[in-house]
C-alpha cells in the first residue's frame, strides 16, 4: 500500500468525499483526486493537517508504519452506526409495504398514516446512526432510503396531476405509465447526485 492508497483508505474510513477532505486540508478536490490516483503527492504541511484530522501519525501517511488509531469505543460506535443505517432502510421498506397493504384493504388516507410513522422511525434511525458512528452511510443505504421514501410522494403527485386515484402506488395503466417515467427520472438523478457527493 502506498501513500495514495493510505490517503484514500483514511478518507473512506472517515466516510467523507474527496471534496470534504479538500475543504479540511485547504486544497481543491482535483488535488485530492491527484493524490489518490498517484498523479501528485501532498506537501508536508498538508500531510500534517491530514494526520491531525485522521488522528494518525505523519509516519503512517508517508510510510505506513503504524495503523490508524481507533479506540474500542469508536469501533463499537462505528459498528452500531452501520447496523442502524441498515435498520433505517428496513424500517423505510416496511413502512412502504404497510402503506400498500393498508391502502389495498381500506383505500383511505387514514390507512397509510401508520406506515408513514414507521418510515419516520426509519429516517430518525438514519440520523441517529450518523451521530453515533460519525461516518456517512454507505452509498447503497443512502440511495435506497431516498428512492424508497420518494415512492409514495411521486405516486400521489402523479395521481393529483393526471386526475387519477390518489394512492401510494399507481392504480391504473395511465398513472403507472406516468409514474414509471417520473420515478425513472428520479432514480437516475438521485444516483448521479449521490455519486458526485460521495466521490
Amino acid at each position: 500500500m502506498n501513500i495514495a492508497d493510505r490517503i484514500q483508505n483514511l478518507r473512506k474510513m472517515r466516510g467523507i468525499s474527496q471534496e470534504e477532505l479538500a475543504d479540511k486540508v485547504g486544497v481543491s478536490r482535483q488535488a485530492v483526486s491527484k493524490w489518490e490516483s498517484e498523479q501528485s503527492s501532498p506537501d508536508l504541511d498538508k500531510i500534517i493537517i491530514m494526520s491531525d484530522y485522521f488522528e494518525v501519525t505523519t509516519d503512517y501517511i508517508l510510510k505506513g508504519i503504524e495503523p490508524p488509531k481507533q479506540t474500542g469505543e469508536e469501533n463499537d460506535n462505528f459498528i452500531a452506526g452501520q447496523i442502524l443505517y441498515i435498520a433505517s432502510t428496513a424500517f423505510i421498506v416496511i413502512g412502504l409495504l404497510c402503506a400498500f397493504g393498508g391502502w389495498h384493504a381500506e383505500q383511505t388516507a387514514e390507512s397509510i398514516w401508520g406506515s408513514m410513522i414507521i418510515q419516520i422511525v426509519g429516517i430518525v434511525g438514519y440520523f441517529i446512526a450518523k451521530i453515533i458512528s460519525k461516518a456517512k452511510a454507505p452509498f447503497l443505504v443512502n440511495y435506497l432510503n431516498i428512492i424508497i421514501i420518494l415512492f409514495m410522494p411521486i405516486s400521489l403527485f402523479v395521481g393529483v396531476v393526471f386526475n387519477r386515484m390518489v394512492a401510494p402506488y399507481p392504480t391504473d395503466i395511465i398513472s403507472t405509465l406516468f409514474f414509471g417515467i417520473a420515478y425513472s427520472i428520479t432514480l437516475g438523478l438521485t444516483f448521479v447526485v449521490l455519486r458526485k457527493l460521495t466521490r
